[in-house]
């Protein structure tokens, strides 16, 4: 498919022409901001869940800690920073905790590169803790520390990072980040899937001449690879290629999406048709819903989608085409039209996970998961501490 794209790039007369729909059909697209990964898929709910019991829990002794935790951090102390200590203070960070929290992980990563004191991942439950804090540029800073070097290497944290900069509209931190990702390979994974959505969702955003190449670049050396994107990788890189005026590229990424009937697959390959001046071609894909049921309603084909449609029904000289495109509409406008764009679609929030077997693929990476069950054993953090005699632990703040 790769070399067919690139074909159908180059040789615009594959596309027949003769009533080709001009560039206000990008006007469709209008950027929108939200978040694209819900709270319950990255796993911040539970991170919330855990702030709120920390926070219980050490009520009494919180600004004691975090001055200890000063003193511990400081340049001539010899004192360590325990897995407990680290822990309680990202469940109990505010703003400006984040300069105390980020001399922590230093000291920590640095005085367990030798020894390991425990199993505790770290990665992903401070990432969730600058998404929280909404601190793109700390979180971005440290993933390229090197004296955190492999502090985040996991899949769950890369979506994180790329989820928060996706938020703050660093579309183009997100490209960066996809080619150190991509290097870095952790467990032997070349193209993680949801990394993949994102990256396609900032190309998409950006919708640049170079994001187009970016995308399109992917996009290729996914197929040689054999890889098959999830669906909203898909509709991102092939929305894409309608904003960049290549309909051919969207017709043949569209093709390679596994449910040709889901609506945004569906609403792409109209426009896409009524951009090439297929119209004859559109008609057979509208009227394909008149035999589902009601259960379908306002699900089918978005009412900007349709209006651009019959706009170009409009200016065509074939009668035959204009009535029967009238039927269709009167049929379609009672149940199966969406009051939703299709930028808004596209667009959604992404709010459950996909299912791999029992298992949530918002916790794809097995260190993730040992965290999680790691968290669930230990609610009270204040009951296990490091040995250490000569060093006062939390209780003996009080």
């Amino acid at each position: 498919m790769a070399n067919v794209l690139n074909i159908l790039l180059k040789n615009t007369a594959l596309c027949p022409l003769k009533h080709a729909v001009k560039p206000q059909l990008v006007s469709l697209f209008q950027t929108q901001v939200r978040t694209l990964y819900s709270e319950s898929t990255l796993g911040i709910d539970g991170y919330k869940a855990q702030r709120l019991r920390t926070q219980n829990q050490l009520s009494n002794i919180a600004e004691k800690f975090r001055t200890k935790m000063h003193d511990y951090t400081s340049d001539d102390s010899k004192n360590m920073i325990f897995t407990e200590d680290l822990k309680n203070m990202i469940h109990l960070a505010e703003n400006d905790d984040v300069d105390l929290i980020i001399k922590m992980m230093n000291r920590f990563n640095e005085q367990n590169k030798q020894l390991r004191f425990g199993t505790f991942v770290f990665g992903p439950v401070v990432m969730r803790m600058f998404y929280y804090l909404n601190k793109p540029d700390e979180a971005l800073k440290c993933f390229k520390s090197e004296n955190l070097k492999g502090f985040f290497d996991q899949l769950i944290t890369y979506q994180l990072l790329m989820d928060l900069m996706y938020n703050n509209q660093r579309y183009q931190d997100i490209l960066d980040l996809f080619e150190d990702i991509r290097e870095r390979q952790i467990e032997s994974t070349q193209f993680p899937r949801n990394i993949i959505v994102l990256t396609l969702a900032a190309c998409y955003k950006l919708n640049t001449k170079e994001s187009w190449d970016f995308a399109l670049n992917l996009w290729n050396k996914l197929m040689e690879a054999g890889h098959m994107p999830m669906r909203r990788a898909v509709t991102f890189c092939a929305a894409l290629a309608l904003k960049q005026n290549n309909p051919s590229a969207c017709l043949e990424m569209i093709s390679s999406a596994k449910n040709q009937n889901y609506t945004t697959v569906r609403n792409l390959k109209v426009l896409a048709l009524t951009q090439v001046g297929r119209i004859e071609d559109v008609l057979p894909i509208l009227k394909s819903v008149y035999n589902q049921d009601d259960s379908m309603k306002n699900q089918t084909f978005n009412v900007d989608v349709i209006e651009l449609i019959k706009e170009q029904v409009e200016k065509l000289d074939s009668v035959e085409v204009k009535q029967e495109f009238s039927k269709i509409h009167s049929y379609l406008k009672d149940n199966h039209i969406s009051d939703m764009t299709l930028e808004e679609q596209l667009c959604l929030e992404i709010a459950t996970p996909p299912f791999l077997g029992n298992k949530r693929n918002n916790y794809n990476n097995t260190q993730d998961m040992r965290y999680n069950r790691f968290q669930r054993r230990n609610d009270d953090f204040t009951k296990r501490r490091p040995f250490d005699s000569k060093r006062p632990g939390l209780s003996d703040m009080q």
